[in-house]
């Protein structure tokens, strides 16, 4: 499956993003999509994941409650609202598919199988 990321820019401490990924294929609605970031020196992190239908989310404890995930699967598309952007929310984010089938959300880069380009979301203070 391939998978395009948009919608990051540079925006200032306290704004919203929305990033978008778009999966090629047929099979978008079995997959679980997560959200990861890197910063600049930085190891790859989880931000956020949500089962194939939605019934189930996870996030990193940095994003809770100011980043919502969320999906359309007549789209193939899964999305990332970000609120009250912060400085330390400076990274490129990547959006990944698993394509296994697993009992809980995957929230680990390694049991994700495609990875989109990327794209970069820069708060400034």
């Amino acid at each position: 499956v391939q998978l395009q990321a948009s919608g990051g820019g540079l925006v200032q401490d306290g704004d919203s993003l929305r990033l978008s990924c778009v999966a090629s294929g047929r099979s978008f609605s079995s997959y679980t999509m997560g959200w990861f970031r890197q910063a600049p020196g930085k190891e790859r992190e989880f931000v956020a994941a949500i089962n194939w239908n939605g019934g189930s989310t996870d996030y990193a404890d940095s994003v809770k409650g100011r980043f919502a995930i969320s999906r359309a699967n007549a789209e193939n598309t899964v999305y990332l609202q970000m609120n009250s952007l912060k400085p330390e929310d400076t990274a490129v984010y990547y959006c990944a598919a698993d394509l296994g089938r697993r009992a809980r959300v995957a929230v680990f880069s390694y049991e994700y199988d495609s990875w989109g380009q990327g794209t970069q979301v820069t708060v400034s203070s």
